[in-house]
């Protein structure tokens, strides 16, 4: 490729229409994190099985984080476009088949097909939207980014409840085929090639000892506790083997022409600090947050469609704050005490949670559910922000994923922990197993007394999950202090990897320079204080090398 050829940035208009194709895609995936949630109680109860409703979640995360770095790497190698819409194929076949579940075990093993396909679509997004955008505008960008989630998080809730309480719970997953079809159609047209390596190296064997490392994990703290006492040979065994496996797995990675991960990203900080508190978000969000509906349905009485509705301020609040904190980055370049003002927020949140019980006004919990949401909103986008600002254009791909990565990991392990928790603490509370078939209908059908006992005990249970999720986020707002204040770069990888493909110089090596020239919403912004000439003062760029300089 000629220098003449490097394709020139995109205008805000024409980013705006890829980020169309890009959005549905990323509502498409996001919708069904939470649309789900409103109709777990009611699935338990038609095809049995409450002590394995973590599974319906845990299934789909457990799914997600095994395939999230392939396709972080397959986008690298193939073209992200390629990849992105094979995986919105692949979660449209998932949902298809989820609907037609008749056994719990069948909606089990579906749900995993369809985090499969949510792995890919979330990961190639984010990766397309590095490709489009350079990181000191990407904040602009991500208010809208931020405004899809938002609204997803918002919709899933309600579409769910309403689906599960006026036709079926089969329909959760049905709905799924308009946004996907239209999802398809959309990013075919708009979506432009991705550049792909002629030489394509797949690392098989690393991604499957990864897996299966994965699987021995979260199946430990699955069963542990619960089916199986934690000194049982099984837990024990399972427990050395993911050890084993993830020793094996770095051996595997050391070796390897083009591995899964590659272990040169860890030698940068803020990706190692990125992953970590992604992995404690993981943990704390998607296990507390996925029993929040049936907190307010078993515990709180309400019906499947206004639980939905009762979860808007935790979505609201992440959307607000998300928005917020894009549109602030972009004009000033700085974005460190984001996500330690994020993780403080979000821990308040969580412990105001854990205070709730059965005789919690809707105001009380709803109040507490914004702050939780407004501390996430400001910590999740900015930590992969940080991380493509410093990725190298050939890495860029596997480097989101990764981060994507261990926040699946953390959610896999946290709903896992915290249904085994739940679940220990209702058989302690009742005196035996909780019922199977518990759904908000049957609760509302039993005598006043046993209604009182049981919405007692699963409140008792869900909000002591609440309380333990507190230290998991502080412990990710000590480590946020550790972020450096490093520059964010003014060239898109597409841009970048097109320069670097004709022999030129990274064009993003002179971001810390051309940046103080860049107007954002019309107003001059140089990046992290820096002055007028373009400098940054040198503790900014303390360990930043050609290595983390030299893509998008």
């Amino acid at each position: 490729m000629d220098a003449d050829t490097t394709p020139a940035p995109l205008t805000h208009r024409q980013v705006l229409v890829v980020f169309s194709g890009i959005m549905l895609g990323m509502f498409l995936a996001a919708i069904d994190q939470t649309i789900v949630a409103t109709a777990l109680p009611t699935i338990a109860g038609e095809l049995g099985g409450l002590s394995h409703l973590s599974w319906v979640v845990t299934a789909y995360l457990l799914a997600e984080t095994v395939a999230t770095p392939l396709y972080g790497k397959l986008g690298d190698l193939y073209g992200r476009k390629r990849v992105f819409q094979s995986a919105i194929v692949l979660f449209l076949a998932g949902s298809v088949l989820c609907g037609l579940s008749a056994s719990m075990g069948q909606l089990v093993a579906f749900r995993a097909i369809q985090g499969a396909g949510a792995g890919g679509i979330i990961v190639g997004a984010q990766a397309l939207i590095a490709d489009i955008v350079s990181p000191r505008e990407r904040g602009r960008y991500q208010g809208y980014f931020g405004a899809v989630f938002g609204l997803s998080s918002v919709a899933g809730p309600l579409i769910g409840g309403f689906l599960t309480e006026h036709a079926s719970w089969r329909w959760v997953f049905y709905v799924n085929l308009p946004i996907g079809l239209v999802a398809l159609v959309v990013t075919s047209i708009v979506l432009p090639a991705s550049i792909r390596r002629e030489r394509v190296r797949i690392d098989w064997l690393g991604t499957t000892v990864l897996s299966a490392a994965i699987v021995c994990l979260v199946l430990v703290t699955t069963w542990g506790g619960n089916e199986h006492a934690w000194g049982s040979p099984l837990i024990v065994g399972l427990s050395a083997a993911a050890v084993v496996l993830g020793v094996v797995f770095v051996l595997v990675e050391r070796r390897v022409e083009e591995p899964a991960i590659p272990l040169r990203l860890f030698r940068n900080r803020t990706f190692n600090i990125a992953s970590a508190v992604s992995l404690i978000i993981g943990a704390g969000m998607f296990g507390a947050i996925s029993y929040l509906p049936t907190f307010l349905q078993i515990g709180g009485g309400v019906s499947e469609s206004n639980s939905g509705l009762l979860l808007v301020p935790v979505m609201a609040g992440l959307l607000m704050s998300s928005i917020a904190a894009g549109r602030r980055v972009s004009r000033t370049g700085r974005y460190r005490h984001f996500p330690i003002a994020g993780m403080a927020v979000a821990a308040v949140g969580m412990g105001l949670l854990s205070t709730l019980d059965t005789g919690s006004s809707r105001l009380e919990s709803g109040a507490y559910m914004f702050v939780l949401g407004a501390g996430l909103g400001m910590v999740m986008q900015i930590l992969v922000l940080a991380t493509q600002n410093e990725a190298p254009v050939a890495d860029l791909g596997v480097a989101t994923s990764t981060v994507t990565f261990f926040r699946v990991v953390g959610g896999s392990l946290g709903v896992a922990l915290a249904g085994s928790l739940i679940n220990s603490r209702l058989s302690s509370a009742l005196g035996g197993e909780p019922p199977s078939d518990l759904t908000p209908e049957l609760l509302r059908s039993l005598p006043a007394e046993e209604r009182a006992v049981l919405s007692t005990a699963y409140a008792d249970a869900i909000t002591a999950v609440f309380a333990y999720a507190v230290p998991v986020l502080l412990v990710g707002f000590a480590l946020t202090w550790l972020l450096r204040a490093v520059p964010l770069r003014t060239v898109a990888a597409r841009v970048a990897a097109a320069s670097e493909a004709a022999g030129a110089e990274p064009a993003a090596h002179h971001a810390t320079v051309e940046a103080a020239e860049v107007r954002v919403d019309g107003a001059a912004a140089p990046p992290n204080g820096s002055s007028s000439s373009g400098a940054a003062p040198a503790d900014m760029m303390d360990g930043v090398g050609p290595s983390s300089t030299s893509g998008g």
